[in-house]
């Protein structure tokens, strides 16, 4: 089968490589469709790691995606040949204390597809996935809305987790394509006013199809004293979307004490600061957000509701050869690029 590689920091090239096999009866085969880029597989383009999870050259990348079952094991129920599906790139253990009171995304031996020493990614043609790691589709729903549930999972997992109340005013910092997936879950709730930042001014003018009370880029405005005069008592909840250290410290500043600060954004370092003592004295709550958890076919629910959602999200669509002009284009955000897909036909 064909397949991108990643064989060096930012180079991707097409090869043909070995297809999957079904190993376990549990295993699907999918042909995959289409394949989104996020900016945790950019981590991996630019820098090669995450954190601890560094890139063994060459690898798969990817992990946004659809396609159509080819092939089940012997005791696969949840599909059939010939479905169309959207797949949870992470797959659980289902055993440890973690996977047993319902946090499958904190699983101890949780593998993520895409990810160094886990799982291949999904940027080729073909791959085997658990059953339970596929979700039937219905017909009139494209495989590039399907393939927008997953960071859209994360949108709603985040405001799930939340304290949101009726009154609740906030801010989401960052509104790339995990930012404006927080967003898109926050207008199916009835809260007060959401707040938008970004360095991008394509991004803003992409976030007003949401009305957002006020939008501002942090480069050109004081967030802080922009968002407290329209509200003095401050904010109750901050999603940090941006993986932009600085808009940690910009979003302790506006909270309101008791409020809570939600870390969606992953950054590129490995240690950040807190001003420990506006944060002690605020008595603030901060909440880590881990991918998602339960929150998969709620995504697919809510496009399949709002296609728009999905629709509008994508801005840009390449071949599987140009994936490297697709991962250089998100990599410099450029062109006004919200998420650019990539077809295998």
């Amino acid at each position: 089968m064909r397949a991108s590689l990643l064989i060096g920091i930012k180079q991707l090239e097409t090869r043909e490589v070995a297809t999957p096999k079904i190993v376990d009866d549990s295993d699907v085969l999918v042909r995959i469709k289409t394949v989104g880029v996020c900016g945790s597989d950019i981590h991996y383009y630019t820098t090669g790691r995450i954190g601890s999870q560094v890139v063994r050259f060459p690898f798969i990348i990817g992990h946004e995606t659809s396609g159509i079952v080819e092939e089940t094991g012997k005791k696969v129920t949840r599909v059939i040949p010939g479905q169309r599906v959207a797949i949870d790139p992470a797959v659980s253990c289902g055993h440890c204390d973690q996977c047993k009171c319902g946090r499958e995304n904190t699983c101890r031996a949780l593998r993520f597809m895409g990810a160094p020493g886990q799982l291949d990614g999904c940027l080729c043609e073909y791959i085997v996935i658990t059953e339970k790691s596929c979700y039937p589709l219905v017909q009139s729903m494209a495989f590039e809305q399907a393939t927008i549930a997953e960071p859209l999972a994360i949108g709603v997992y985040s405001v799930e987790r939340s304290p949101l109340m009726a009154s609740s005013n906030v801010a989401v910092l960052g509104v790339g394509p995990i930012g404006m997936c927080v967003f898109s879950a926050l207008r199916t709730k009835s809260i007060g006013k959401v707040y938008v930042t970004d360095k991008i001014e394509e991004r803003l003018a992409f976030s007003k199809q949401l009305n957002p009370a006020w939008s501002g880029n942090p480069d050109r405005s004081n967030i802080a004293v922009e968002i407290s005069k329209r509200e003095p008592l401050l904010l109750d909840i901050v999603y940090e979307c941006s993986g932009d250290p600085a808009a940690i410290s910009q979003a302790v500043e506006l909270l309101k004490p008791g409020g809570t600060l939600v870390i969606v954004g992953i950054t590129e370092t490995d240690e950040i600061s807190f001003p420990i003592h506006e944060l002690r004295r605020k008595e603030l709550t901060i909440l880590n957000i881990r991918r998602q958890s339960h929150c998969t076919q709620k995504a697919i629910d809510m496009i399949a509701q709002h296609p728009i959602i999905a629709d509008s999200m994508i801005t840009h669509r390449f071949r599987l050869e140009e994936a490297a002009l697709a991962f250089d284009l998100v990599a410099n955000r450029s062109d006004g690029v919200m998420k650019a897909m990539i077809s295998i036909e």
